[in-house]
């Protein structure tokens, strides 16, 4: 190696020595359990108990070319692509509450000018009505003022005849002349006394009454309004972390001809009960069964051995699909009416329901979020945590639903088609295989393989995590009937699907459980 290519390499690799700092020897094993290299003395003196000391020329011999190299490799990338994702999603982000305030500026001062506007408009109408009930008052009295100032006017003109009379007048004229005058003061007595009668000294006076809801504004509003920070679920989805570590190199996944279940024990149904149509079962975190019954629009319990515990609760419309979610709590689809519940399945009651705006099939949970399917142009993703919802479009003919690593897994019953979305409905791939037929229920295992109900074909076929592979596991065979609801509890390995079966008793329903 060059000096020059030497010097490239980080301060953290040109610190790793080959030679151990304790004892100044060349390492020479590697102690798997500790994950470190030592030289022959460091045995004896800390890994005398370590049994898995190998040759370090073996551990290095295809290091570079190992699996390790090329996963961390796909990690470098991973965590580059994530973080250029996560700072693009922030951008746009800033972006958007830039002009949410722009918006929300623009909302204030519109409102404030349709405020001003109104009082403005009121203002002037008050004006108005003071304006038109002063102007009759006073048009009133002055009229009247007028009149009586023509009486006074008559007064004073009898007064001077009345004086001029007295000096000069004889005495008939004195005597008819006084009929005239007690005539003129008898009419305009009564005129005076009329107007008293009526409402024309009355004290009219002004005055304005300001609406009680205007003078209480100063007093009850103390805010224009407020700026709240609304939390939504976020949409971003980034790789996930990988979990193993250098020194797990190739992983144990097995392949699709690998997958063999095997039969556990299946659910004892009680005589009575054996007109069911299972939609939907699981197993619950416990290891106890649940079946949604679509017959008696019921959801039942069942024990780890299979055997009927209890009615959980029973519903007033058909169900049509169930997951198990968080705690003690199943979510049920319920189609058009009440469209999705959420049931204590320890207190035997519905809890909430959530209301949505399309017709609800299919759902699955992964504890933090609910997913719901409508089989049309419109599925819902419903935050668990403040139960706000999010539309998702794209996901067009899909009837049963399945999350796995933050990706949506459903079936497309018409079309014949397993189907898988990112989080927002955009189609990752699409798989059409002879042996799927009709398929129903979907659900996924911890290495990402996808296990559908094929019900034409009586059987449960599984699909490789990237939708190339498929092969049938489950069929009539090993006495699949008329399959439709199927779960796998990945924790546990253990998986169950609707069936059914013939005895003495005639056909009825009830599950298989295996080990996978």
């Amino acid at each position: 190696m060059s000096s020059e290519n030497y010097h490239k390499l980080p301060a953290f690799i040109k610190e790793i020595s080959s030679q151990c700092k304790d004892h100044k020897n060349k390492f020479e094993l590697y102690c798997s359990f500790h994950a470190c290299p030592c030289c022959v003395q460091c045995v004896s003196d800390k890994h005398q108990k370590c049994q898995d000391l190998k040759a370090l020329s073996d551990v290095l011999k295809q290091v570079k070319s190992s699996a390790s190299v090329q996963l961390f490799k796909r990690d470098l990338e991973d965590m580059k692509e994530n973080l250029d994702t996560a700072i693009k999603f922030l951008k746009t982000r800033i972006s958007s509450i830039n002009a949410q305030k722009t918006k929300a500026v623009e909302e204030i001062r519109y409102t404030r000018k349709s405020i001003n506007d109104y009082l403005n408009n009121l203002e002037q109408d008050i004006l108005n009505e003071l304006e038109s009930k002063h102007s009759m008052l006073k048009s009133n009295m002055v009229t009247v003022v007028q009149q009586m100032e023509h009486q006074s006017s008559q007064i004073d003109l009898m007064q001077s005849q009345f004086t001029i009379m007295t000096q000069y007048a004889t005495k008939l004229q004195m005597y008819i002349g006084l009929r005239e005058i007690e005539q003129t003061t008898s009419q305009t007595a009564k005129y005076i006394e009329d107007l008293e009668s009526g409402d024309h000294f009355i004290d009219k006076s002004l005055e304005v009454n300001i609406s009680s809801a205007l003078q209480s504004i100063s007093h009850d509003v103390k805010s224009f309004g407020n700026i709240a920070i609304n939390t939504t679920s976020s949409i971003l989805r980034i790789k996930s972390e990988r979990k193993e570590q250098a020194q797990h190199f190739i992983s144990n996944v097995p392949g699709v001809e690998q997958i063999k279940p095997s039969l556990l024990t299946r659910l004892t149904v009680p005589k009575d009960m054996k007109t069911l149509i299972i939609v939907a079962c699981c197993i619950l975190p416990n290891g106890k069964f649940k079946i949604l019954d679509q017959h008696n629009k019921r959801l039942l319990l069942f024990s780890n051995d299979g055997i009927f515990i209890r009615i959980v609760v029973t519903f007033k419309s058909d169900p049509f699909d169930a997951c198990f979610v968080r705690n003690n709590t199943v979510a049920v689809t319920l189609g058009s009416d009440q469209p999705t519940t959420l049931v204590d399945i320890e207190k035997n009651k519905n809890i909430q329901a959530i209301k949505l705006s399309h017709f609800c099939n299919g759902v699955a949970s992964d504890g933090e979020t609910l997913v719901v399917s409508s089989n049309d142009r419109q599925s819902t993703i419903v935050n668990l945590n403040n139960m706000s919802h999010t539309t998702i479009k794209g996901m067009d003919g899909v009837f049963r639903i399945s999350l796995f690593h933050g990706n949506i897994y459903g079936t497309n019953v018409l079309e014949n088609k397993v189907c898988c979305f990112d989080s927002t409905g955009k189609p990752l791939w699409t798989l059409e295989h002879q042996d799927i037929k009709h398929p129903e229920g979907i659900t996924l295992d911890n290495n990402g393989y996808i296990y559908i109900v094929s019900r034409a074909k009586k059987s449960v076929v599984v699909v490789s995590p990237d939708g190339k592979d498929c092969k049938t596991i489950l069929s009539a065979t090993n006495g699949i009937r008329r399959p439709y609801g199927i779960e796998i509890n990945k924790e546990i390995g253990m998986l169950i699907v609707s069936s059914e079966i013939s005895e003495d008793r005639g056909n009825y329903k009830t599950a298989f459980v295996y080990k996978i």
